[in-house]
């Protein structure tokens, strides 16, 4: 065993005890859930920010990097952005409701203002879809592995999931926050010290920009903003994470100072993207632009630490979906429909039964999806057309009724697939088919709205 296979083992070994001993405080699934609603700033803007870095910010963002150039910057920056809308704007408001009604999942939120059959088609199609956002987290720690350990896909992958099940079914978001933070000390320090180290390898910074352009790329640039600037004000995981603070303040602060950082983290990947261009051309695929540098162009001990942020990236992102998939499986589901009468107690073992459940599922379509990108694009175009239209109206025009947020909801989806296969995904110059899905499921609720 190498020096830095066991130091991923003492660490994954550590980030399980942490979980298990967090769990001991979970008694209901108040606690599993929202954490009690006992969250400050700083734990939320840790689990956060955890949350928002990783297979996609990480492996992801410097693979963009090595194709796309600077354009890539786009792909986190857009993320920091629609944090930014959630601090200010969404955050604090959909707290308030939830705070005062004892709401705990973004269902709740949904029944309440338009029914239990708008909750179920929501949880129904966010459920599917986040299998595919775990998948990108499984295989980005799979990436990782195989190049640190010689380990193949399939088994990093396994083995990922193994671990965030084991710290995450113990205590939920309890447990969740507490290990995000460790999470996210290694995540900022490795990249904070590995992308500068990387990039004077290759030249400097400037030396590795060459003729590529900040707002287009081949892949991504600007437009990237309205695909993912949305799904970080709607996520049902992230707007469930708020629902756990203590009161307003700290989700304004906590996400807020969680949208800038990640503006500014933006810039690391896109550095350390860039010198593996010069560093390693030809790579088989651009993923693997982010495990290459970090195993082969800084010292060892700087290495083995950086590859610990990822794999801590990873793990902290997939944990935060899998928290999305046990409480809306449980919640919304379980008991919305399959079981209503079912007891607090019951609901909790349901949670974390779905939560192997999700971690399983989310690693055999490891053999379905080939690249982390591909199965988060697919999710976050899924996500924000199907709930753009119900959950802002539901917070600024609450009284137009279900069929409105059904019609924009089926519209939206329905858009988003006809075009994605009519232009084979490309959509029409800027505009994407999650955007032109959007468009639509959010003028459908406004006209039946109004009229």
């Amino acid at each position: 065993m190498t020096p830095l296979v066991a130091l991923l083992v003492a660490y994954s070994i550590g980030l399980i005890a942490l979980g298990l001993w967090m769990g001991r405080r979970v008694r209901d699934s108040q606690d599993f859930f929202v954490a009690s609603r006992s969250l400050g700033p700083g734990l939320i803007f840790s689990t956060f920010l955890a949350a928002n870095i990783g297979a996609g910010s990480t492996v992801g963002a410097t693979g963009y990097a090595y194709t796309d150039g600077l354009a890539a910057w786009w792909w986190n920056g857009s993320a920091g952005l629609g944090s930014l809308v959630l601090a200010i704007w969404v955050g604090p408001r959909i707290w308030r409701e939830a705070n005062r009604l004892g709401l705990v999942t973004v269902g709740d939120f949904l029944e309440r203002h338009f029914g239990r059959g708008v909750r179920g088609l929501a949880a129904l199609i966010i459920w599917l879809g986040s299998f595919a956002i775990l998948c990108g987290q499984l295989r980005g720690a799979g990436e990782v592995l195989q190049r640190v350990a010689g380990l193949s896909m399939g088994t990093g992958a396994f083995l990922a999931s193994a671990i965030t099940a084991a710290y995450f079914v113990a205590g939920g978001l309890v447990s969740a926050a507490s290990v995000n933070r460790i999470q996210l000390v290694i995540i900022l320090l490795g990249f904070a010290i590995a992308a500068p180290m990387v990039s004077n390898a290759a030249g400097g910074f400037s030396a590795t920009t060459g003729n590529t352009s900040f707002w287009h790329g081949e892949r991504v640039g600007w437009q990237t903003m309205l695909l993912l600037g949305p799904a970080f004000f709607l996520s049902p995981g992230l707007l469930q994470k708020a629902f756990g603070a203590r009161d307003e303040r700290a989700v304004r602060i906590g996400v807020g100072v969680n949208g800038v950082a990640l503006l500014l983290f933006a810039w690391l990947p896109v550095a350390l993207g860039l010198a593996a261009r010069v560093l390693h051309p030809g790579l088989p695929r651009p993923e693997m632009a982010l495990p290459a540098v970090l195993a082969d162009n800084v010292p060892t001990t700087v290495g083995a630490f950086a590859l610990a942020a990822v794999f801590s990236a990873e793990l902290s992102t997939a944990d935060a979906v899998l928290f999305m998939l046990a409480t809306s499986g449980a919640r919304d589901f379980y008991r919305g429909f399959v079981r209503t009468s079912a007891s607090d107690t019951e609901v909790l073992r349901v949670a974390r039964i779905l939560a192997v459940v999700g971690c399983l599922v989310g690693y055999l379509l490891t053999y379905v999806f080939d690249s982390v990108v591909s199965s988060l694009t697919m999710f976050y175009s899924v996500m924000i057309v199907t709930l753009f239209a119900p959950i802002l109206g539901g917070l600024f025009l609450p009284h137009a009724g279900r069929w409105s947020a059904l019609a924009a909801m089926l519209v939206g989806v329905a858009t988003l697939i006809t075009t994605h296969v009519a232009t084979g995904g490309a959509g029409y110059g800027w505009v994407t088919p999650s955007f032109l899905g959007l468009i639509a499921s959010g003028v459908t609720y406004l006209i039946l709205a109004v009229f």
